[in-house]
């Protein structure tokens, strides 16, 4: 990183010089009459205060790199030696330890947070590209011979057809109608009716005083004979009657469309070539290239460390049923310790250590007191 910025004044320094001597060269002989008037060039003093003002910013982020390059280093350095932690009357011994309780000195290592920052390590800047024309290959129809309109002869259409000729014309004649006669039927009186005297029976009927006998008077119809014959109705007479027309059908072939001519329309020619086409023109495009940015990874100290008194379970407060309890309840929770046998060893510490690196208890070779009512057993 030192040699970076270090490049960079110097490519600062370079571009100075290079823009005084530029300037000078752009003032005329008139224009420098004398040699202790400095040369007007209000274009060149932006850039020279440009230039100063990233030559300034360019060392103060040198001069923040320095100080954490610095802080890290300090940081790295060997860790303070252990304070003593003394009681009222001088001894090293815990404070307010009531009896029965056991007691180790540990040291507690200092605590350290880990920050993470970015820092840019190439200013963000441009370029500009060229983007070359695009062409496509497209298939196209180029007229070779327009259209137009020609005369075409079509010929006479014929067909046949039925025409009745006349034969004879009409005309009449005189026919002679027979009298009519009708049958009638008559009825002739061949007897009239008269009345006579017949012998009869019944109180109603004439008694003959003289004889005795009774007779009656009866009534006798008329007599009719039927009789046939022939009347004339209607006498005997002429008429005329119309005698039609005769006609003979002959069949014969007749124009049905003359010759004549119509207009053609002949279609256009056409040719299929194959052109290139234009789809975008050349142009140019500027690329924004970000900064690039390095991830610098540094620790704080949170706190130092030092030397305490933690309450734990020892041969004076511990019996081999409080440790097969407190093995029971690390099976319970997961953490394998061995066989239930009340005796600590390496694979019931083991067990021990990994429940308090899980709840985030002080981990050490002992079995802390915080340990033991995590694990829900009395210390008692």
């Amino acid at each position: 990183m030192k040699t970076l910025k270090t490049w960079e004044k110097a490519a600062v320094a370079a571009s100075m010089a290079l823009l005084l001597g530029a300037c000078s060269h752009t003032h005329s002989p008139e224009k420098t009459a004398s040699a202790g008037e400095a040369p007007e060039c209000p274009e060149c003093d932006a850039r020279l205060e440009a230039l100063k003002s990233k030559e300034a910013m360019l060392a103060e982020k040198e001069r923040a790199l320095q100080a954490r390059a610095e802080e890290l280093a300090k940081q790295k350095s060997a860790a303070p030696a252990p304070a003593a932690v003394a009681t009222d009357d001088g001894h090293m011994l815990p404070p307010n330890a009531k009896p029965g309780e056991c007691y180790a000195r540990v040291w507690v290592p200092p605590k350290y947070k880990t920050i993470t920052e970015k820092v840019v390590k190439k200013e963000a800047s441009s370029r500009i590209e060229v983007i070359p024309a695009k062409y496509r290959t497209v298939t196209k129809r180029v007229l070779v011979k327009e259209a137009h309109e020609k005369l075409k002869v079509v010929p006479a259409t014929y067909k046949w057809v039925e025409e009745r000729v006349l034969v004879r014309p009409a005309g009449e004649k005189i026919v002679t109608v027979p009298a009519k006669y009708e049958t009638i039927t008559e009825k002739v009186l061949v007897k009239p009716a008269y009345t006579t005297w017949k012998k009869g029976t019944g109180p109603i009927q004439r008694i003959d005083e003289a004889t005795g006998e009774i007779m009656c008077l009866v009534e006798i119809p008329a007599t009719y004979k039927t009789v046939t014959r022939r009347v004339l109705k209607s006498p005997a007479t002429t008429k005329k009657v119309p005698i039609p027309a005769v006609y003979k059908t002959v069949r014969k072939r007749v124009v049905d469309k003359p010759e004549h001519t119509v207009k053609v329309k002949v279609p256009a020619k056409y040719k299929t070539v194959t052109v290139k086409e234009l789809v975008t023109p050349a142009q140019t495009k500027t690329i924004e290239i970000p900064a690039v940015y390095t991830t610098v990874t540094r620790k704080e100290k949170v706190s130092d460390g030092h030397m305490e008194w933690r309450s734990i379970l020892c041969k004076t407060n511990m019996t081999r049923g409080k440790v097969a309890e407190i093995q029971r309840a690390l099976k319970a929770k997961g953490f394998d310790p061995g066989p239930i046998d009340g005796v600590i060893g390496s694979q019931t510490m083991a067990a021990v250590n990994a429940f308090q690196r899980k709840n985030n208890l002080p981990v050490d070779k002992y079995l802390n007191i915080e340990t033991v009512k995590a694990l829900g057993v009395s210390p008692i």
